[in-house]
């Protein structure tokens, strides 16, 4: 590791045992105030620090991350103490009807089951995944994101943040058999790899089908700019969704789409490599910066670069003979896929420029309050909403972390 991976992993970790020492089993809220996190306000018939909404899961793969990284029993107690209300959550119908479970699950019970062991914790990520899978539009092929089914302004809407929703369901088949989970997570990734992708390589946020005949609609955005420009987070979730699409699938249109969604993220940059909250933005414009929507995708462009070493090993020609189901049933990528083409100088291309974010991250935006637990600064939740504007987020400081993981640890299987 280089000093600066090293320092950053360091500085993570002491952020993880302010927040134990800090929260314990409560949840902040989703953004700082002024550099630090306040508990997550009272909703639900529950008082603050509720588990409730679509980031707490972060936190709790932060206190996984730890463990993993430093040994100490203590970050594993404190994440097992998370995972008890991940449960209650799922098993109750506390704020369930979301595609975020998805982010919930995958980043909460499922390490608790996979490094621990935990039966109940495997229940309750499997359970999510039937709630998911609710929420599945069949003639359309998508995953709905926000609302009631039977709301006309929500129904058959899907956002590309949903592409991190979908190795929940990868998940599901893997443990149970049962190809119907993997079959809709493959249909919603083609579907947003043909709609929400868009000519020039950048990305809606959101995408509408007509509920009635599954035909796609329109483009709009809802944490962007305008409808026609390119949210910076939303790119990122491109770059890494599409990636994880691959791994799970083998289908190389994924693991293609990515490169697309990549290559329009990093022609976008500013100077420092860390993007501006929408990338019809750079330098000069006097816009909030995301480093979250950096993060993000230092993250998609690390786990882009692995598949696609992947990609460079597959020799037999011919094609793969594994249907989508099949690979995702047993987590291994097909290694009967045809190699189009040497990726090996892309593969380093990407990894470089991952590490190019990262050091950025680290080295510019860490100006946080000497007793904060947020790990990076500069964030945006939503800029037309006036949300977390020039904050540290959850999601940011998760994925900044785990960008630093995947650097110091190259061994290590993230959670997705």
């Amino acid at each position: 590791m280089s000093d600066t991976i090293d320092v950053g992993v360091a500085r993570t970790l002491e952020a993880v045992e302010r927040d134990i020492a800090s929260f314990g089993p409560s949840f902040p809220d989703n953004a700082t105030v002024d550099g630090k996190y306040l508990p997550r306000p009272s909703a639900y018939g529950m008082g603050p620090g509720g588990n409730y909404g679509w980031t707490t899961s972060f936190r709790t793969a932060e206190r996984w991350m730890a463990w993993q990284l430093d040994g100490d029993d203590k970050f594993k107690e404190a994440a097992l103490e998370d995972v008890g209300s991940f449960e209650r959550r799922i098993f109750e119908g506390i704020d369930t009807d979301t595609h975020d479970l998805g982010f919930l699950y995958s980043l909460s019970s499922i390490p608790a089951w996979g490094m621990v062991g935990l039966d109940t914790a495997r229940r309750a990520a499997l359970a999510a995944a039937d709630k998911l899978m609710t929420r599945f539009w069949e003639k359309a092929g998508i995953i709905q994101a926000w609302g009631s089914l039977d709301d006309p302004e929500q129904s058959c809407r899907t956002i590309i943040d949903s592409l991190m929703n979908t190795p929940l369901l990868y998940w599901a088949t893997q443990e149970t058999g049962d190809s119907r989970y993997a079959e809709a997570a493959h249909r919603h990734t083609a579907a947003l790899r043909d709609n929400i992708v868009r000519p020039d390589d950048s990305t809606f946020h959101t995408f509408y089908w007509d509920a009635k005949t599954g035909e796609p609609l329109r483009g709009a955005t809802h944490q962007g700019y305008s409808d026609s420009s390119c949210w910076a987070r939303g790119q990122a979730w491109g770059i890494y969704g599409f990636s994880l699409g691959y791994r799970y699938t083998g289908d190389v249109t994924f693991l293609e789409t990515a490169e697309r969604c990549a290559k329009y993220f990093l022609a976008h940059l500013p100077a420092d490599h860390v993007s501006y909250w929408d990338l019809v933005f750079t330098d000069g414009s006097g816009e909030p910066r995301d480093s979250s929507a950096a993060a993000i995708a230092a993250c998609g462009l690390l786990e882009m670069a692995e598949m696609g070493e992947c990609f460079s090993r597959t020799r037999v020609a011919g094609g793969s003979s594994a249907t989508a189901e099949e690979i995702a049933a047993t987590g291994e990528l097909p290694m009967s896929l045809t190699c189009a083409r040497d990726v090996s100088e892309e593969v380093e291309y990407y990894r470089g420029w991952a590490r190019k974010i990262v050091d950025s991250l680290a080295e510019n935006y860490t100006d946080l309050p000497a007793d904060s637990t947020a790990m990076i600064a500069h964030g945006v939740y939503s800029k037309p909403g006036g949300a977390g504007v020039d904050e540290a987020n959850l999601w940011g400081d998760y994925f900044y972390m785990e960008a630093l993981m995947r650097l110091a640890k190259p061994e290590w299987r993230p959670y997705w």
